[in-house]
Order: C-alpha cells, then sequence, then structure tokens
C-alpha cells in the first residue's frame, strides 16, 4: 500500500486496499514492532502510548510471562465447545476474578466488550422472567454513556453521535437520566450530597414514571470511558443509585469494559464505591490485548432463579469460556496482581496526574483534569471564558490526534463531550506498567500537541 501525508499531517491512500479500516479515506498506519509502551511504524516512527490503545494494553508489548502463557497454551487445547465442556484454565481463571470481587460469584466469558454487554442484557431479562417477572424489559441507562456497538448495546448508549446512522433500528426499551457530571451538570453552590440527592431523586421518579414492575434494570459505566473522559461519579452516588435500584427491585448492572482490572487503582473500579453492584462486565483490561476476552460477573441472587428454574442461560456463541484466551487472561491477572504492577500503577497514576494539573495551568485550552487512576481525562473549553464547551470541537480533535502522531505520542481524543455535539477531551490510559520517566516524557508530548492542535485550530478559525 502506499501513502502519502496530508498537510494536516494525516496519512492518505494512494492505492486500494482490501482491508475495511475504521476510515475508508484515512488508512491506519502499519505497525511492526512493540516493545514496552511503545509501537515502532513500518516507516521507522515510534510512538509513546499514552492511552492503552483503548485502555487496553494494561501490560504494554512482549511482557515475557504473558508471551510464555500465549505460548504453552497453545500446546494444549485452545478450544472446546463450552456447551459441553469446560477446561481447568477457564476455571482457574473463574476463581481468579470471584476471589477478587467481593460478592460476584459467577463468571461468563466472552471475547469482546459489546458481547459480554449484550450478555449482561440477556441474562437481566432471563433474571426477571424465571422468577415470574417477565414484564420487566426497560432499562435505564445514561446521557453520553457508551456500552458497545451491536444494535442492544448501542440502544442504551446514550451517546448521540455514535447511535446516529443507526436510531431507527434501535429497539430496546431505555429510558436515560443525567449522568454524575459534576464538572458540566453540579450547580453552583451545590454540595456533593446535594447533587447525589438530586440525580437519586430523577432515577427514582423515571423508575416510578415507567413503572417499577417493568424496569429491568439500570446501566452504568463505573467510571465514564470514551464519551466524556474519564469522568469519575462523587462520593456516594453510586450508593445512592442502587438504594434506588433496590426498592423498585431493579437491577444495577456496572460497565467497567474500559475501567475495570486494576485501571483505576482497584482491581474493580467499583471498590472505590459503597455500592454491591449485581452485575459487572470487564473486558478490554482482561486480556489486555494478548487474547480478545471480556467476562460477566453476577451475584448467586442474580443467578439463583435460572437455576432453579429452566436450568440455562439462553445464550450460544462461538467462544464462550473460550480455554486459550483464558489461559492468557489469567496469566495477564497474575501479573497485575503478583507483579507489583497495581501498586506501581497507584503510585505513577498520582506522579501523572500532577503533572497533568500543571499542564491545566500552563494550558488555557485544558478546563479540567479528572478521573481515577490511571484512567484519567482532560476537557477543553473556549479559553477566553475558561469554562464554555470549546467550538469547533470534531476539527480540533482530529487536528490534535494528527499533532500528537507528529510528537511521537498516540492520543485517544474525542469530541461531543457535553452532549454528543460540543465539547472536546483526551483520554488516557497508559498502561499500568508506566514508569514515572515515561509519563513525564508522555506529558511533555501531550502537551506539545494540545498547544500544536490549538494553534492549528484557532488558525483554521482566524486565517491571517
Amino acid at each position: 500500500m502506499d501513502h502519502a501525508r496530508s498537510s494536516d499531517g494525516e496519512v492518505t491512500v494512494a492505492t486500494p486496499t482490501p482491508l475495511i479500516s475504521k476510515s475508508l479515506h484515512v488508512p491506519p498506519i502499519e505497525i511492526v514492532d512493540g516493545q514496552g509502551l511503545t509501537l515502532v511504524s513500518r516507516d521507522g516512527d515510534r510512538y509513546l502510548d499514552s492511552c492503552g490503545g483503548v485502555a487496553v494494553s494494561a501490560l504494554g508489548h512482549r511482557h515475557p510471562r504473558i508471551v510464555e502463557a500465549m505460548e504453552a497454551s497453545t500446546r494444549d487445547v485452545t478450544w472446546v465447545h463450552a456447551g459441553s465442556f469446560t477446561t481447568r484454565a477457564v476455571q482457574d481463571l473463574a476463581a481468579y476474578l470471584t476471589d477478587r470481587s467481593a460478592g460476584l460469584d459467577h463468571v461468563y466469558f466472552m471475547s469482546g466488550g459489546s458481547e459480554i454487554m449484550e450478555v449482561a442484557l440477556k441474562l437481566v431479562l432471563q433474571h426477571h422472567m424465571e422468577r415470574g417477572q417477565a414484564s420487566r424489559t426497560v432499562f435505564v441507562s445514561r446521557r453520553q454513556s457508551y456500552h458497545g456497538s451491536t444494535l442492544a448495546t448501542l440502544s442504551l448508549s446514550g451517546n448521540t453521535q455514535r447511535r446516529a446512522c443507526f436510531d431507527p433500528a434501535l429497539t430496546t426499551p431505555v429510558e436515560f437520566v443525567s449522568p454524575c457530571y459534576s464538572f458540566r451538570e453540579k450547580r453552583q453552590g451545590e454540595t456533593d450530597s446535594g447533587y447525589v440527592a438530586r440525580l437519586a431523586g430523577e432515577l427514582d421518579e423515571t423508575i416510578t414514571r415507567v413503572g417499577s414492575r417493568r424496569v429491568a434494570a439500570f446501566v452504568m459505566e463505573t467510571v465514564v470511558g470514551s464519551t466524556s473522559g474519564a469522568v469519575p461519579p462523587v462520593p456516594g452516588y453510586l450508593a445512592a443509585m442502587k438504594e434506588v435500584c433496590s426498592k423498585h427491585g431493579v437491577l444495577l448492572l456496572l460497565d467497567e469494559i474500559m475501567c475495570g482490572l486494576g485501571r483505576t487503582g482497584r482491581y474493580f473500579a467499583f471498590h472505590d464505591d459503597d455500592v454491591e453492584p449485581d452485575i459487572v462486565t470487564v473486558g478490554k483490561g482482561l486480556g489486555a490485548g494478548y487474547a480478545p476476552m471480556s467476562a460477566l460477573l453476577a451475584t448467586e441472587e442474580v443467578m439463583r432463579p435460572l437455576r432453579e428454574g429452566s436450568g440455562v442461560l439462553e445464550n450460544g456463541q462461538t467462544h464462550v469460556n473460550n480455554p486459550h484466551g483464558a489461559a492468557v487472561a489469567l496469566a495477564v491477572q497474575k501479573a497485575v496482581c503478583e507483579e507489583g504492577v497495581l501498586e506501581n500503577s497507584v503510585g505513577v497514576a498520582r506522579y501523572l496526574r500532577s503533572l497533568l494539573e500543571e499542564v491545566k495551568t500552563q494550558t488555557p485550552v485544558v478546563g479540567d483534569v479528572r478521573g481515577r487512576g490511571m484512567f484519567l481525562g482532560l476537557e477543553f473549553v473556549d479559553p477566553e471564558d475558561g469554562r464554555s464547551p470549546l467550538p469547533h470541537a470534531k476539527r480540533f480533535s482530529q487536528l490534535l490526534k494528527s499533532s500528537g502522531l507528529a510528537n511521537g505520542v498516540l492520543l485517544y481524543p474525542g469530541h461531543g463531550t457535553v452532549d454528543g455535539t460540543a465539547g472536546a477531551h483526551l483520554l488516557l490510559a497508559p498502561p499500568l506498567v508506566t514508569t514515572d520517566a515515561e509519563a513525564a516524557t508522555m506529558v511533555e508530548r501531550v502537551q506539545a500537541s494540545i498547544t500544536a492542535a490549538f494553534e492549528a485550530w484557532r488558525q483554521e478559525l482566524s486565517p491571517v
């Protein structure tokens, strides 16, 4: 394939290719090598990964323990039909996750986040049906959320930008409530407890309006990921939402596809909150890019009606409980928990955040620094007032991504931060093995990229 670079740094294709990529106009850069946090292109360009791809690469590339586990697994059984068989690798991974979950006693594995969220929705509906409450078919989700790319999970996703193309086909019944987004939606003078009470009241009113016997589950990302840029809940929020759910017999389903398994500094992100969820989904960090794996964890209370009723979870897909993926994921999780990776990430995360706070003071276009652990976000604002959403946000995000590549850093910018249209942000989710020195280099390149992108954006808006 022949490549050329446009004036803003983006790669353009000169000859057609059979590969369907995300962009049909701008082909992806071919990567030929990876070591730790660094990716190397076919042209020899090196990129420091500030976002773990999309919060996937928890251990970076070529981790020796994982490479060894991958090779060993190929000498064992690599696939069996989960309808008839199980393997030690799958059972061991299930035990490893449940032992660290504090109350989630059952696990089901799939390949990706969208798949496992789809299964979670099926489980919710079947749970209620087996309890004799088949009328519970309505889900409650939040604005600006994202839960997957299937039609059902898109139905639950409150991000209008990602739904738009498929809206006519999104038929899963969903009601949307406000996100917990204190930077934009907490009122002046409102305390955290007052803000939580207001949001809990909104959820309660929504369930009551729809009808308690019709609502199946409240679905939310514990820390919002790609659509708004690492937005954490304020203290007490999750516990208040769980209380409302329990009042109405509604399940609490937490989506930790991006933020779980050490990303926030705790093994599960909800461990920072006083809450006991009914179902939790995890994904990206489970296989850390070495194998496509995701998991659903559920309480005994969720599973009991199925066991005492039909005796089967009504779902069948090719890679349910995949043994090769489980063996690799188990090695990943053991590395995170047994090699000091989680502890390292906590210390580096504090340092990384302090550096980003300095960037905010020096860069007027940065209005907020937020997140938990190695899951951080910058929200960009109009520097004229330091608060309003940055206008022409989509173009700024495009320029920022290109500027990052020019500065040797892989960035994950987003636009439509506030309502699906307005605003822009940058999500940072570097590998948990990042060192202080790498974090410092990363932030230097991030700041340089923001400055360059803003200058290019300003010149486009006000050409000389």
